[in-house]
């Protein structure tokens, strides 16, 4: 019999819609409850239609340079995740080389 398991997102709401707060929760985190979080990108792939369905949640809190640093680490785990599902490391190291460039352009502090 296969497993079950859910994450769940609840987004508090302004009076004009814009999210607030975000939090989530998963029965396999390392932690347990509610998880405050500032941001999150969802992309569900439908095959029937070949498209690419998306959630993309930021609460009017974030900062600038944290949106910054959430694409690049987004950047740089896709290319980890598409060579891992590919095999392609050549166009994962094009993406890798794109999430360099990104950093740089918005004034990234180098990585220690």
């Amino acid at each position: 019999m296969s497993e079950k398991r859910e994450i769940l997102f609840t987004v508090e709401l302004d009076d004009q819609r814009v999210p607030e707060a975000i939090h989530w929760q998963a029965a396999d985190a390392p932690v347990e409850g509610p998880q405050p979080c500032d941001a999150f990108l969802i992309s569900l792939w439908d095959s029937g239609q070949k498209s690419t369905l998306r959630i993309d949640l930021w609460t009017k809190e974030m900062q600038v340079d944290h949106m910054n640093a959430f694409f690049f680490q987004t950047l740089m785990t896709m290319a980890e995740t598409f060579q891992n599902a590919t095999g392609n490391r050549e166009v994962a190291d094009d993406i890798r080389a794109f999430g360099r460039e990104f950093a740089r352009k918005v004034e990234m502090p180098p990585e220690e």
